[in-house]
This record gives structure tokens, sequence and C-alpha cells, in this order.
């Protein structure tokens, strides 16, 4: 017997952006994971569908997303059974295509399929129009804050031809102001921040070096730029309109062995150092900072040679330390089976983590798929997954992990993406935990650039307070 879905009954903030986004064409829902921004769009397209003023809809999400979410949401509430998916993405996309769907979601990598016909094809202007697509949502918008990147290049050059461009996101500006001149352009064509990303640029920001490379805002600036985008985003916080866990950051220091240590420093002092037979050498500061992670966390790549990232070949690694490999095990043992999911940067880590804890650790990382993290989502909100490790990048979006009610999320590696680092602790706090507390566990090498990140890029952050202000100024409060 079929179990019937349950009726879909919006909290206010939700009938509110239902309102806003049919009062616009052009809008961005700034909500935090978990508020609900999948349903909010289907109600109001589905309104609009209804009515005859829409007829198809193209999600623009990133991968995960696209596979886990839009085809499942539908099916999960009353109101949107009706409504049909197609995934673009794989070796049916043609005939998903060519078949008669109400929505259509495609990853950003797709784009230039979908857009130019194939790799290499130029756009056919007619060709595109026959598709029919009337409304576009961009679901995690900052995917197109670099306004010159390949993907926003492709979308631009089909923009003019939606009536409406929604885009989703609670984290707008996660390194910066800087980062919204791409999101807001491919919404509303550059009314609000202008067309030109050199304008937005010289119209509220400095250069700091003769090169152009460092951009900080004028005096007065922020609240300009705020001011700017008001008409087009909504903004609505989880703190405010739901019952969530309170997030308790907890610093886990470990100690480089002094051998490390001299290592470490030597790197961090001359960018070069010698291991054994191998010369490690950092080019520039950005390499620097990789290696320097790297040495923190235990292991270090001995080479970079790009052909071999090229061919996909495993690159030599040189493991250095365990020290919070014993931290981490220390935490798995004072937990006593309370689940615990760990992010992690690189292969390495991994490979390591999985060393020491054993080869059937799960993990959702590069490599694994959709149906995969399914199961193992699945496994998770049941209870049955002690330790989970996850790479951020690959499951920011569109997993959720607050079923079970975990508490703890650990973070083998700091993360200078507070983005990835913001979007990675959300997956277990968010709507439907019923925990009082999630604990943020953040494995650092004392005196490292650890340290640096967790007090540019944390929830204690620099770059979080820019975002926080932003936020708060687009919901009309004052801190």
């Amino acid at each position: 017997m079929k179990v019937s879905a349950p009726v879909w009954k919006p909290h206010g903030y939700q009938k509110r952006a239902v309102k806003f986004l049919l009062m616009h064409g052009a809008a961005a829902l700034l909500l935090d994971p978990g508020m609900g921004k999948t349903s909010i769009v289907l109600k109001a397209f589905d309104v609009l569908r209804k009515t005859k003023v829409a007829r198809k809809m193209l999600v623009i999400a990133p991968l995960r997303v696209c596979q886990l979410v839009w085809p499942e949401e539908p099916k999960a509430w009353q109101e949107f059974e009706h409504l049909t998916v197609g995934l673009l993405h794989g070796k049916d996309k043609e005939l998903v295509l060519a078949g008669d769907y109400d929505i259509y979601v495609i990853n950003p990598e797709g784009l230039e399929w979908l857009i130019l016909g194939g790799k290499g094809k130029t756009f056919d202007t007619r060709r595109w129009r026959e598709l029919g697509f009337d409304t576009l949502v961009i679901d995690e918008l900052t995917k197109f804050k670099h306004i010159k990147g390949t993907r926003a290049k492709l979308l631009k050059l089909v923009l003019t031809t939606f009536s409406r461009r929604w885009g989703l996101t609670g984290t707008p500006a996660p390194n910066g102001l800087l980062d919204l001149f791409g999101q807001m352009y491919v919404l509303d064509l550059g009314n609000s921040l202008g067309r030109y990303i050199t304008h937005y640029r010289t119209k509220y920001f400095r250069a700091v070096d003769p090169q152009g490379w460092k951009w900080v805002l004028q005096a007065g600036a922020a609240e300009r730029i705020y001011e700017a985008i008001r008409p087009l985003a909504m903004r609505a916080s989880a703190e405010d309109h739901l019952e969530l866990p309170t997030i308790v950051p907890h610093k886990i220091f470990v100690d480089l062995p002094p051998s490390v240590r001299k290592l470490y420093n030597a790197l961090e002092n001359e960018m070069i150092a010698a291991i054994e037979a191998n010369v490690i050498v950092a080019a520039n500061g950005a390499s620097a900072s990789m290696k320097l992670r790297q040495i923190a966390n235990g292991a270090l790549y001995a080479s970079d040679d790009i052909a071999s990232k090229v061919r996909g070949e495993r690159r030599a690694v040189l493991e250095l330390h365990d020290e919070k490999l014993k931290a981490v095990q220390d935490l798995v043992e004072e937990l006593n089976g309370q689940p615990l999911l760990l992010g992690y940067e690189f292969n390495h880590d991994l490979d390591r983590l999985i060393k020491h804890f054993g080869s059937t650790t799960p993990y959702i990382g590069a490599g694994v798929s959709g149906k995969r993290a399914k199961e193992i989502e699945d496994a998770w909100n049941a209870g049955d997954i002690p330790l989970l490790l996850g790479q951020p990048a690959s499951m920011g979006h569109g997993l959720n992990f607050q079923k079970s009610s975990g508490q703890h999320v650990g973070l083998f590696s700091q993360f200078w993406d507070l983005e990835l680092y913001l979007q990675f602790i959300l997956r277990v706090c968010r709507q439907g935990n019923k925990a009082n507390r999630v604990f943020v566990h953040h494995f650092m090498a004392r005196d490292t650039v650890d340290e640096t990140i967790y007090y540019v890029s944390s929830l204690d952050g620099a770059k979080n307070k820019t975002q926080g202000a932003l936020l708060t100024a687009l919901m009309g409060k004052v801190r």
C-alpha cells in the first residue's frame, strides 16, 4: 500500500519567500541551508505554471543536488507530486532533453553541452529558443561569483531569454563582497551593481597593491552595496525562524614533532626544504600555504608535477607524523559510538584516515556516485555509522545528515573557503536535528597556518563577520 506524501505546511518566512519570487522577475533568496528553498521554488513555479505564466524551468545546481534533491523534493509533498523532473546528466541526457518535463536540472559543468550543443559548437539562438525554458533557477548562486569564468560566459548567452531568474544561496559573500557582482549580474543583468566588474571594483573598492590583485572596501561602500541589492534580495536566517542546535566550536591542538617543526619552519621562512632525497619547493605564497597545510595534517605530496595530475597518476606521498590521526582516535573513543562527520581536504588525508580506522570506513568524496552517497546518507541517519569521512567540496550541498540528531562534526583540515566550511557543518546542523548543540571539532597543529585559517575563515573569523554584516543589513537589522 502506497503511503501518501504529507501536505506541505509552509512556515511564515516560506510564504513570504513564495510571494517574493512571484513579485520579482530577478530575485535572490538568501536563506540558510535547511530552510526549504527547494519547496519554496516549487510552490512559486507551480503557481506560475497553473496560471500559464511559466511552462518550463531550468535549474542549475551542484551535481549531488541535481541527483539527490530536485528529483526527490516533488515526491516529498502532495502539492508537488504532479511536477515532473528531468535530469540532464549521464548517458540519457539527450533523451531527457527531448522529453516533456516541467523541470530540467543540470550541473554547471553541463552548460556547454546544453547551451552550445556540445564542445566546439557555436551558439544557435533558434535551437536554444526551441527548448522553451522560461524560468531559470540557480541553486547555489555562488557558483557564478566569477563573472569572467567559463560557466558565467556561457550563461550570459541566454540570460535574456528567461522571463524569470531566481538565485538561491545561504552564503552569498563567503570570501568578501567582491563575490556579489557575478551573482547579482546573472539575476538582474547589471541593474543593481552595474554591467562591468571593473566598474564595480572602482566604484566600491580601492586597490592596495600596484598590480590590482587585492581590493578593499572604500569607506561607507558596504552600506551602499547593501542598499543597491536590497530590492532583489530576501534574507531569512535559520536562527530567527527555526529551532536549530547551537553550534559550539571546539579547538583540539596537536604539536608537531621537532623534526617536522624544523621542516615546517624552513618551508614557511624560505619556501624550500629538503626531505631525504626529495626537495620540496614552494613557488609562491599560495603553493606554500597548501604545503604548510599538508605538513600540519601529517603528509606531503613529494611532487607538484602537473602532467601526472592530468594523467590521473597517484603522486608519491611523504608521511611525516600522525599527531592529528591520534587526536581523532582519542575523540572517537571519547564519543563512544556517537556519530562523527569528519571533513578532510587532501587525498592523502583520506588514505591515511582509512588506513588508520579500517578499510570499511565510509567516505563521500571524489569518485563516489550519487547512489552510493544516498546509501551512506540513509545509513548515517539510521545511526549505523559512527565515523563518516567527507570531502566538503563533494558533499557541501544536497546531503542531509540531521535525522540521526548527530552532535559532532570534525575538521581534520582547516579550510580557507568559508562557503565550504559552512555548508559542511550545516549538513548536520539543520532543521530536523533534535540535538540541543552541535560541536564542531577543529583539529589544529599549534602555531601553524591552521590557526591563521581558523581566525579568518571559521564561524569566528573575519570572512564570516563580513558576510554576516551583509545578511544582517538585508534583513533590515542592526547588530
